[in-house]
C-alpha cells in the first residue's frame, strides 16, 4: 500500500467515520471515567508495512494550513477549552517528584479550573477533570490515594518500559509494567524500542508491544512511538501501523524528553495511520500527543486536526489525550480573560 499522493490535503468530515461500528464509549458515563474501548489487535502485515511511503511535502502543507487557518473565538473558544481540559492527562515526570508534588497534582486534576470560571460559563455542574493522572511507577500508589482521598473517578496513567528510552531487558520491562498495574494504574505509557524500528525489525517491534499489551492485564496500553527519534514520517506511520496491530489502545507521540516532540506533520500522519487501521479492521484506537504542547491555542489546533482528520468522537477524552504539565495554566490563563476581560497574575491560579 502506498499512502495517498494527496495526503497532505483530504479531509474528512466529523460523521463520517463515527456512523459506523458499534459505538465505543458509554454516553451515560463522565468524561473522566470513560476509555476507549479495546483493540484486540490484529496479525502483523508485513507487506502493507513495508510497502507505506509517506508524501512529505504534502503532509508540511496539510500542517501548516491547519496551524494557520483553524481558529475559535469568544464563547466558542471557552467551550474548545474546556474540552481540551478534559482531554489533558495532567503529568508530573520529575526526578524531584514527591508525595506533595502528587497530591497537588492530583487536586488540580479534580478541580482543573476556577469554581467562579465554570460559573460564568454555567458549567460548574458538569463534572469537568482532566482525562487522567500520569506519573512514575513509583508513584502510582500515592496518586491512587490522593484521587481517592478527593472522591475523584480519574484514571491514573503510569509511563513504563524504561521510559524515555527503553533501553532496559524485556524482562524488566514487563515487570515493570505488571507492578504499575499491580499499584492501581488503570492505563499504562510505554516506549516502543526506536532501535528494532531504525533498523526495520517491525516484528520484533510488534512482538514487544503485544507482550506489553499482555502485561497490562485490564489496563489500557498507550504506546509511545517517540517519533522524534524515528529518523522519517515514514517510519513514523509504520510504527503506528504495528503498534495498533499489536493492541495499542492509544499510539502517542512522544515521551516529552526527544529534541522534537509533538508537532502537527507526525500528529497527520499518526491521524491517517488511525483512519487506515479503523477502515481496514474496525477496531478504533486513540491518539496522544505529548511534549510541547504549552499554549490553549496549540490544544485547539489539535482538537481542529482530530476533528477534521478522524471526526467528533476523537476530540473526547475516551480518544484523544494530551500529555501536558504546564498547558492547564494557559488554558485557565484564557478562560479567565474570557471571563472578566483581563489576564489573571500568577498567584491567581492555582498551581498544577
Amino acid at each position: 500500500m502506498v499512502v495517498r499522493r494527496d495526503f497532505g490535503s483530504r479531509k474528512i468530515g466529523g460523521a463520517s467515520l463515527a456512523q459506523t461500528g458499534a459505538p465505543c464509549t458509554d454516553k451515560n458515563l463522565s468524561y473522566s471515567t470513560v476509555m476507549a474501548c479495546r483493540n484486540p489487535g490484529v496479525e502483523l502485515d508485513l507487506g502493507w508495512v513495508q510497502s507505506t511511503r509517506v508524501n512529505q511535502p504534502a503532509t508540511i502543507r496539510r500542517a501548516q494550513y491547519l496551524s494557520t487557518t483553524r481558529t475559535v473565538k469568544k464563547k466558542w473558544q471557552a467551550s474548545w477549552l474546556l474540552r481540551a481540559v478534559t482531554c489533558i492527562d495532567l503529568t508530573t515526570l520529575s526526578g524531584d517528584d514527591t508525595p506533595a508534588n502528587v497530591q497537588r497534582l492530583c487536586y488540580k486534576a479534580y478541580h482543573p479550573v476556577r469554581d467562579d470560571l465554570l460559573k460564568a460559563v454555567n458549567m460548574q455542574d458538569k463534572g469537568i477533570t482532566t482525562g487522567a493522572v500520569c506519573v512514575y511507577p513509583a508513584r502510582v500508589k500515592e496518586a491512587v490515594k490522593y484521587l481517592k482521598q478527593a472522591g475523584a473517578n480519574i484514571p491514573v496513567a503510569s509511563v513504563a518500559t524504561g521510559f524515555p528510552s527503553g533501553q532496559y531487558p524485556l524482562s524488566t520491562r514487563l515487570q515493570e509494567v505488571r507492578d504499575a498495574v499491580l499499584q492501581g494504574a488503570s492505563e499504562i505509557d510505554i516506549v516502543i524500542s526506536r532501535t528494532q524500528a531504525l533498523s526495520g525489525d517491525w516484528q520484533g517491534v510488534y512482538d514487544e508491544v503485544k507482550a506489553f499489551r499482555e502485561a497490562c492485564g485490564e489496563a489500557h496500553l498507550k504506546t509511545i512511538l517517540a517519533t522524534g527519534e524515528l529518523g522519517s514520517l515514514t517510519n513514523v506511520y509504520k510504527a503506528s501501523l504495528v503498534a495498533m496491530m499489536a493492541g495499542s489502545d492509544f499510539i502517542k507521540t512522544s515521551t516529552g524528553k526527544e529534541g522534537v516532540n509533538a508537532i502537527l506533520p507526525v500528529g497527520v500522519v499518526m491521524c491517517r495511520a488511525i483512519r487506515d487501521y479503523y477502515q481496514r479492521t474496525g477496531y478504533k484506537v486513540g491518539f496522544k500527543p505529548a511534549g510541547g504542547i504549552r499554549s490553549a491555542k496549540d490544544a485547539c489546533t489539535w482538537l481542529a486536526l482530530m476533528k477534521e482528520e478522524l471526526g467528533d468522537e476523537w476530540t473526547h477524552p475516551s480518544m484523544f489525550r494530551i500529555g501536558a504539565s504546564g498547558l492547564l495554566t494557559d488554558i485557565e490563563r484564557q478562560l479567565y480573560h474570557h471571563v472578566y476581560g483581563r489576564y489573571a497574575a500568577a498567584h491567581q491560579l492555582p498551581m498544577s
